[in-house]
């Protein structure tokens, strides 16, 4: 019998370090134009976005 992987909840391990700053710097970019376009327009999302861009920023500030 093969085995089977669900796809559903799964990540994947980012084995290089640059490769896994480059990916953080562009979900931190992500967050940040998200949360400017939406701000005006639904708040509650905007400050979802901002929250998850500061995470990302401190986890960039402690790694570098």
């Amino acid at each position: 019998m093969n085995k089977q992987y669900c796809r559903v909840g799964s990540a994947t391990a980012i084995t290089k370090e640059g490769e896994g700053l480059a990916i953080l710097e562009y979900q931190y970019k992500n967050f940040i134009a998200k949360a400017s376009q939406i701000k005006y327009a639904n708040t509650q999302l905007g400050e979802f976005f901002e929250s998850k861009a500061s995470k990302i920023r401190k986890t960039l500030e402690d790694i570098s």
